[in-house]
């Protein structure tokens, strides 16, 4: 059974970082993407970065330069740096994993950022 796990929530004051982790196990094909969603208080979930699997990145224009999603292959492991928080950054975020012909998402991690 394929499993998605985020990790790496918390609080972060106003301008600092955060770096969330999602891994994906059960599954003996490679996923494909990978994209981290987020869905803020009253907000519907929307998408701010996605990776290929190899390595092409698209992103939420209103997170380019402060957003970098990465991954390793070989861990199963995919990353988002958020830098420079804002407000608006406050969400819950998301993991999700296309593996095959299946889409499979995370329970989420909170990230909130404080004034």
């Amino acid at each position: 059974q394929v499993q998605v796990a985020e990790s790496g929530g918390g609080l972060v004051q106003f301008g600092g970082s955060l770096r969330l982790s999602c891994v994906t196990s059960g599954s003996t094909d490679t996923t494909f993407k990978v994209g981290w969603y987020r869905q803020g208080p009253g907000k519907q979930r929307e998408l701010v970065a996605s990776i290929t699997r190899d390595g092409e990145t698209v992103y939420e224009e209103s997170v380019k330069g402060r957003f970098t999603i990465s991954r390793d292959n070989v861990k199963n492991t995919a990353f988002v740096q958020i830098n420079n928080r804002k407000t608006e950054d406050t969400a819950v975020y998301y993991c999700n994993a296309e593996i095959g012909w299946y889409e499979y998402w995370g329970q989420g991690t909170q990230g909130t950022v404080s004034s």
